[in-house]
């Protein structure tokens, strides 16, 4: 096959590092002549075919402007290895999401979807009033609902933007840290902070949030209130009881939208107590209005051993389940 020159650093990475990843897993070596780039099988089950698809993937991802990162490299190669799971067509898919970009940070950086899964959550957004986001870490669950609420804001569709959390001990005693409640809660509010800081600029969100348009409170500052013409986030919601998510879902006024996230493998709530993210996923499936937004490991974007470390909770996890269950059948 043919890589332009230009290309090739970008398409092999540094020393080669992600022509090494196609090699390992598709058992091939890949080797760069003048005459173009050749692709040879090492043993029976070597899969030459898909090392290509992959290399000409990431050539077009190149030929966009992209920079061609691990990640990547990783997910690109995963949608091959499950294609008895996911269409190879959503290689195509994956060449397509440069063009969706949501906004730009206060550095010019574009804010766009980064995988299948994030393109999905993100036409979800734009189709529903409400829309649940559940997945693990690091897939940008908060990020782009944030990007979503702050082009909305800039856009005139909404005139406030409104992000909450549940005041939730996570391993530490609120009641020991100083101040009221919002300024205890404010640690567990950074991620928000930083998020607008980053897409809008600091400078910018001070002066929205000091005139009330832009509002980052704990949830229970929401009870008793009704939120119209605004963009709500509600982050951390595994994190909520089935009582305070009607509460915080009633609180929905005309001309707003809501998003709420969470990651159901967290749940920091006292034994016994119910995750109102996980009952109202049940109940309110299959409402018009309303979106509901899987998230997977593939979708992660953060470093990629951040992958790697979910996958080897989630099969921990699985492990100890199925001693439980081995125990419970005696």
């Amino acid at each position: 096959m043919e890589i332009p020159s230009a290309l090739i650093h970008n398409v092999f990475g540094k020393l080669d590092e992600h022509v090494k990843k196609i090699e390992m897993a598709f058992a091939v070596t890949v080797v760069n002549r003048d005459n173009g780039v050749h692709i040879m099988p090492n043993t029976p089950t070597s899969n030459p075919q898909k090392a290509e698809k992959v290399l000409k993937h990431l050539v077009a991802l190149a030929k966009k402007g992209e920079t061609i990162t691990e990640q990547q490299v990783n997910y690109s190669i995963a949608s091959l290895e499950e294609e008895h799971l996911v269409p190879t067509s959503q290689l195509e898919q994956i060449e397509n999401l440069s063009a969706d970009v949501i906004c730009n940070t206060i550095s010019g950086k574009p804010v766009k979807p980064k995988t299948v899964g994030q393109k999905k959550y993100i036409d979800q957004i734009r189709q529903n009033t409400i829309v649940f986001s559940i997945g693990p870490a690091g897939t940008g669950k908060t990020y782009l609902a944030m990007a979503m609420a702050i082009t909305a804001f800039r856009a005139g569709q909404v005139n406030r933007i409104i992000l909450t959390r549940p005041a939730i001990e996570a391993g530490e005693k609120l009641g020991f840290l100083p101040g009221d409640l919002q300024q205890k809660v404010d640690p567990y509010l950074r991620p928000l902070y930083d998020a607008l800081h980053e897409i809008m600029g600091a400078e910018t969100f001070q002066r929205n949030f000091e005139r009330n348009l832009i509002e980052v409170a704990p949830l229970a500052y929401m009870r008793g209130r009704t939120l119209d013409n605004s963009y709500i986030v509600l982050d951390e919601a595994q994190n909520t009881t089935p009582e305070q998510m009607k509460m915080f879902l009633t609180r929905l006024g005309k001309d707003s939208k809501a998003i709420i996230t969470g990651d159901i493998t967290q749940i920091d709530l006292p034994e016994g107590k119910n995750s109102g993210l996980v009952e109202a996923v049940k109940i309110l499936d299959n409402i018009e209005g309303i979106g509901i937004s899987h998230l997977t490991n593939r979708d992660v974007v953060r470093h990629p051993l951040v992958q790697k470390i979910i996958n080897a909770y989630d099969k921990q996890t699985a492990k100890t389940k199925y001693k439980q269950l081995k125990r419970g059948s005696k």
